[in-house]
């Protein structure tokens, strides 16, 4: 049985349209802020399981960070890793795949955390257990 979540999990991870995209395209930074940010990265073509971690990982942003989201404590940024734009960033967080990163920005600098295993492993397959835990680290990173 693990055989097959790990072999589903791989063929996942493979099937969501991997690129690995370089390039230096100048981009307008966001004004320093302290915040956290959550990012998502995303090809054009995504599993089912690439699909729940963004639609999990909003609806709790929404549900629960409505007002950080409005004053700009907590940003959500869904990223297309195929699009040129989104190159600067993508290079910055190495990103050649769908990943899931919690960023807490304090005095200019920043502070990140590569949540992707966690997310492939249970925003599909166990949604609650992995909006908990991404509420608690939200909490956590905005005090």
């Amino acid at each position: 049985m693990k055989v097959i979540l790990l072999l589903t999990m791989c063929l996942g991870l493979f099937a969501c349209g991997n690129k690995n995209t370089k390039g230096s395209k100048a981009q307008e930074q966001q004004p320093q802020k302290d915040r956290v940010e959550v990012l998502y990265f995303h090809g054009k073509q995504r599993c089912i399981t690439c699909a729940a971690i963004e639609k999990n990982t909003k609806e709790t942003m929404e549900t629960l960070f409505a007002d950080e989201l409005k004053d700009g404590s907590l940003v959500f940024k869904s990223i297309d890793i195929s699009q040129t734009e989104n190159e600067e960033i993508t290079n910055k967080y190495e990103v050649t795949w769908s990943s899931l990163f919690i960023t807490k920005w304090k005095n200019g600098k920043d502070s990140t955390e590569n949540l992707t295993k966690y997310a492939f492993a249970k925003a599909l397959s166990a949604p609650d257990t992995f909006k908990a835990n991404v509420t608690q680290k939200i909490r956590q990173l905005l005090k």
